[in-house]
């Protein structure tokens, strides 16, 4: 026979176990929830980061000529010199198989930044010439004035 003390706590203890696996099934969905939106915002922010990178690396690649064959830059630091001084002949090319400079006044090769000295005695004017796989020829100039 069962006594009427021991019913009341069993059916508290029910009551107690249906609403407390409903909490911990809420509590559940919300961590899933939590875990999948900060997944899904990590992952969003990845995606802009590597949008980014490629967006810089592709403006790199454009600012270093690209597929473009052509001369960056040529020029002459200082451009006006005094008899037995240097000044820096600098040049970069791009997609160029090879290059020269005329008068000869150092090895030279295809770069995308290359800077030697040159000592000129008088007035000189440097003459690059670039040439790309396909024979395509460019060509730049610059003047050291020497006092």
């Amino acid at each position: 026979m069962p006594i009427p003390g021991d019913e009341q706590p069993k059916a508290g203890i029910r009551r107690f176990s249906n609403y407390g696996w409903f909490v911990v099934g809420v509590a559940v969905l919300y961590a899933g929830w939590m875990f999948f939106s900060r997944w899904q915002e990590n992952r969003q922010i990845e995606q802009r980061l590597l949008e980014k990178q490629r967006a810089e690396a592709q403006r790199g690649f454009e600012i270093m000529g690209g597929n473009r064959f052509e001369i960056l830059q040529f020029y002459a630091s200082p451009g006006r010199i005094r008899r037995g001084e240097t000044s820096q002949l600098c040049y970069g090319v791009s997609n160029a198989k090879t290059v020269r400079i005329e008068p000869p006044s150092a090895a030279v090769w295809p770069s995308l930044s290359r800077c030697f000295d040159v000592a000129p005695n008088k007035d000189t004017t440097y003459i690059l010439t670039a040439v790309d796989a396909a024979g395509n020829t460019r060509s730049a100039t610059v003047a050291v004035n020497v006092r």
